[in-house]
């Protein structure tokens, strides 16, 4: 029978490698509680039309990446999420989640795009977001970035630059586009494919080619920060000035756009050098027209969201240490006949939080293998300490307490009744 693999840019996360993950996660909600954002969790399937009114129609996303399909059973048009903003606002709007005021939110979970799988960008991949509704302020815009700032410092990763830039309001987009396409007009020539079929419909997105032959007519373009008015650019002042106080570097990018239509006033990246050309890892901006875009009352809104793979990758290059999980002991059962009573010992201790791993041989009729083979996986398991079920043990109603790290550490004995007394002794004392 032919073996079934898994699709093409969608992994598996496997032992040791998941280990990561749920190192990362728990960093990540620690911090997040800190803000005083709230988990949010959505479908992964979303109505097609969704995404087409919020990212825009004439986005990668949209036009190349979505993964879509009709509904067998009643041909409505469903899409795999390919990002998470457009389903967070969703479930605000139809919940009526603002109406008691503004929401701090954070997500985590995988998304879809059909794309060309490569080092830290897969078909399948995962995000992080943080998402502040109903918020107009410059602070929440700074917060955000401070908030990300953090992650990296509790994470460890170094050499990460931040990017801003701002796309200011409509009507001062409005005058760029028309700058840019009257500029566009005169260079049609030297436009890609990609950039011709963009000049009419969304030239601000010529400005984000990463065709290398169009870089020099791309960095002579009209740039939007000369259209900010007056308060775009008070705004903007106020993200920088915040950012400033806090001791946060940052750089001004006046080619930033960011890859969906919904952004205004402020954008940022979070970018390193050391993941080849995928060398975003977190970006995000402020979104206040996508709340009413999706049918709910004009609100204001900013957010970012990372790619887990990339972060852990960028951790990897880094040769940053992470803590591998091990058990605090693990148990050494001389006969099979005891394992009844020694399940119900570690059941005990389980209970008051030890993490025990028992012995299981791989072949059963074998009994439970020799003790020296036993003492092998015990240490291979990382364990602090092994726990001796031997049979005189047993008959002095105690079990045998053996250091695993510490070679010096004499063998002691602890009384089974008394397991409430001594259980947490067992707990980080590597």
């Amino acid at each position: 029978m032919e073996k079934l693999a898994a699709v093409k840019g969608m992994n598996d996360i496997m032992p040791p490698e998941s280990a990561r993950w749920e190192w990362f996660e728990e960093k990540v909600r620690d911090l997040m509680g800190r803000y005083a954002y709230r988990n949010m969790r959505t479908p992964i399937i979303e109505p097609t039309a969704l995404f087409v009114r919020g990212l825009g129609e004439v986005t990668d996303i949209v036009e190349k990446e979505m993964y879509s399909f009709d509904d067998r059973l009643n041909g409505e048009q469903l899409t795999l999420r390919p990002e998470a903003t457009a389903g967070v606002v969703r479930a605000v709007v139809e919940h009526s989640m603002l109406y008691e005021g503004g929401k701090r939110l954070y997500y985590m979970g995988p998304m879809f795009r059909h794309e060309r799988p490569q080092r830290g960008r897969y078909r399948q991949f995962h995000q992080v977001g943080a998402e502040a509704l109903g918020f107009s302020g410059a602070e929440i815009d700074a917060e955000l970035i401070l908030l990300a700032d953090n992650l990296w410092r509790s994470l460890g990763l170094k050499n990460v630059r931040l990017e801003i830039n701002s796309l200011g309001q409509p009507n001062e987009r409005k005058a760029h586009r028309e700058a840019l396409i009257a500029y566009f007009e005169h260079h049609v020539d030297l436009l890609d494919e990609d950039a011709r079929r963009r000049l009419y419909s969304n030239p601000l997105r010529i400005l984000d080619s990463k065709n290398i032959t169009m870089k020099l007519i791309v960095e002579s373009a009209p740039r939007l920060i000369d259209f900010l008015g007056e308060e775009s650019r008070a705004h903007l002042s106020k993200v920088q000035n915040i950012l400033d106080a806090n001791n946060i570097v940052w750089t001004l990018n006046p080619r930033l756009v960011r890859g969906m239509d919904y952004y205004n006033l402020t954008v940022f990246e979070f970018i390193t050098d050391q993941l080849g050309s995928q060398g975003t890892i977190c970006g995000g901006g402020r979104y206040d027209y996508l709340i009413e875009q999706i049918g709910g009352k004009p609100a204001p809104a900013v957010g970012w969201a990372l790619g887990v793979e990339r972060v852990l990758e960028l951790l990897k290059e880094q040769e940053q240490v992470i803590p591998a999980p091990a058990p605090d002991a693990y148990a050494v059962v001389q006969i099979a006949a005891d394992l009844p009573r020694v399940m119900n010992i570690l059941q005990q201790l389980r209970e008051r939080g030890v993490c025990v791993q028992m012995h299981t041989p791989a072949n059963s009729i074998d009994g439970m293998g020799s003790i020296k083979n036993q003492f092998k996986k015990a240490d291979a398991s990382g364990a602090c300490y092994a726990l001796i079920f031997g049979s005189d043990e047993l008959l002095r109603q105690c079990v045998g307490v053996k250091s695993l790290r510490d070679s010096k550490a004499a063998q002691i004995e602890k009384p089974l009744e008394a397991i409430a007394e001594w259980a947490s002794t067992l707990q980080s004392n590597c």
